[in-house]
């Protein structure tokens, strides 16, 4: 059963939760694969480098700095936690780099630590690892990369969970303890963050088309036959057994899976006429068959009792 959202137990749980979890390593001491030259040539030619380095460096900065804004010093010992990790994801993106020679720069972060810019970034995150959630799942089933690398990226998406857990909570908390009349605006807030992350979405998808400059995008071959079923089948499934892992007492993210499954419902209609369509041409394949079959044998008995 889920706390009531702006109670002292619900804060204590979700803050202590956070920072409980909070598992400590350094980039630079990590496992990290040797690669073979397929492999690596794979990695370079993935158009996102630039922009997951900078993101990530960004929400360092930003998440660190309106952490020392927050007068509840449980609040803000969590939002330190999470800066630092955020801090850590960029550091990781750039020992990536340095270690395997990818084409990427960053420059130094120039961010403000306003409300309305941690909840554009809170918000995008959800949309951000949700998506990334599937993509891991596919890219880690279709064996794309050696899976020594896949487990470095494994803690990357747990403490992605972890953050938007605490930032749904976080949200409903602050929400619940404004005046009623106030909280409308938290809402249209939020909304506007939702909006801004779903802009930075379809702004970087753009981005990383351009700069493969029409080349074939890396791993097309293994995801070849992919369809929008099945990654939104992976998105969820991957969303569902990251989220199982805390407290049942705590909020979850809900927008993303609902969108999910609304759009999975509805890409299931156009793959459920085309079987049945397939399937149909199968049975009037098969009936032709038959029916050739059947001609065939009169003609064979025909013959048979000339010949007799």
């Amino acid at each position: 059963m889920q706390m009531r959202p702006g109670s002292q137990e619900h804060k204590e749980l979700f803050c202590r939760t956070f920072v409980r979890t909070h598992v400590r390593y350094e980039p630079e001491s990590l496992a990290w694969p040797t690669l073979g030259e397929r492999d690596l040539e794979l990695l370079r030619a993935l158009p996102v480098w630039d922009t997951l380095w900078q993101v990530e460096r960004n929400a360092g900065v930003m998440v660190t700095a309106f952490a020392k804004r927050q007068p509840d010093p449980l609040v803000r010992e969590a939002l330190e936690v999470q800066g630092y990790e955020e801090d850590r994801h960029g550091r990781l993106i750039g020992e990536m780099v340095r270690r395997y020679d990818l084409p990427a720069e960053s420059h130094e972060p120039e961010v403000v630590a306003t409300d309305q810019a941690f909840l554009d970034f809170g918000c995008g995150e959800c949309i951000d690892s949700f998506i990334g959630f599937g993509v891991f799942k596919l890219a880690r089933d279709a064996g794309f990369m050696p899976d020594s690398l896949f487990a470095i990226f494994s803690r990357v998406l747990s403490e992605e969970a972890r953050h938007i857990t605490f930032f749904v909570n976080w949200l409903a908390y602050e929400r619940a303890r404004r005046p009623f009349l106030l909280r409308p605006s938290q809402t249209f807030a939020a909304a506007c963050g939702y909006w801004h992350g779903i802009r930075n979405v379809i702004r970087n998808g753009k981005t990383a088309a351009s700069g493969s400059n029409g080349a074939p995008v890396a791993g097309d071959a293994v995801f070849q036959g992919l369809t929008i079923s099945r990654v939104l089948e992976a998105c969820l499934s991957e969303n569902r057994r990251l989220m199982a892992s805390f407290d049942p007492r705590l909020l979850r993210p809900r927008l993303m899976p609902r969108v999910a499954r609304i759009a999975l419902t509805l890409a299931r209609v156009p793959e459920r006429l085309r079987r049945s369509r397939d399937g149909g041409n199968v049975e009037e394949v098969k009936d032709q068959q038959r029916r050739a079959g059947a001609e065939g044998s009169s003609d064979e008995d025909l013959h048979q009792r000339v010949g007799s």
